[in-house]
Order: structure tokens, then sequence, then C-alpha cells
């Protein structure tokens, strides 16, 4: 069983960047969903699909590389963790890089990043960072 799923998520998306993968699959939730159709919006991610396989179900991220190959996703943080959670109010919900990165927050009205979460004016827990 896995105590953070988020986190395990996160990292093997660092991971497989920093190993140059065109691709990473993970098992699919509807939380990796939501941050996978997050990041893809925001344009850190190519593409997200999901596919069965028996009654399992993956999530298959593409990766996205600028024209020289670098890396679009320079850094993943998971801020709020199973044992030290971290909400903030609509008025505390931090600019990641100077607003060049997001930060994703679950709040009432689903997952939102900051700038939604800033526009709908509400907070919630702060999941992680991404730039």
């Amino acid at each position: 069983m896995m105590t953070d799923p988020i986190a395990d998520f996160l990292t093997r998306i660092r991971n497989a960047v920093l190993a140059k993968h065109k691709a990473v699959e993970v098992p699919s939730s509807r939380m990796k969903k939501a941050l996978a159709s997050l990041l893809k919006e925001e344009g850190f991610i190519e593409d997200c699909q999901v596919r069965a396989e028996g009654a399992k179900e993956f999530l298959r991220v593409a990766l996205k590389y600028g024209p020289e190959g670098e890396p679009v996703i320079r850094g993943l943080e998971r801020v709020s963790r199973p044992g030290c959670r971290v909400y903030v109010q609509k008025t505390e919900i931090p600019k990641v890089v100077g607003g060049l990165g997001i930060a994703i927050v679950s709040t009432s009205k689903g997952v939102l990043t900051d700038r939604q979460a800033r526009e709908r004016g509400v907070g919630g827990e702060l999941l992680c960072s991404i730039w």
C-alpha cells in the first residue's frame, strides 16, 4: 500500500524527465487524472491518456521537451504531505517562481492552479508546485 500516491506520481515524472524519457506510466486515480489535466492545460506535458489493463487503469503521461531537448518541467515539489498538511487561504496562495510556475491547490471547487483559485476566491490544500 502506498502512503502518498501524489508524491509517487510527481517522483515518477521527475525521474522520467531526468532520464529524458518520452512518456511515463503511473497507476491511475481521479486525483492523478486531475493533476495531469492541469499540467497539460498549463503546457508542462504533451498529453495524458488512460489505458485499461483488466480491472486496473494506468495513466500514460507524454512529457514535453523544448526544441533543443531541454525539459519543460524544471522542478516539481510536493508541499502538503500526509504527515504535515499545508492549507492556504485565498490571500495566502503563493506565486511560484514569480508567476512562471504553478502551484496546485485542492479546493472545494476541485483541483485548481494558483491562478484559478485566486480568480474564484477559494483556498484549500496546497498540493505541489511546478516550474
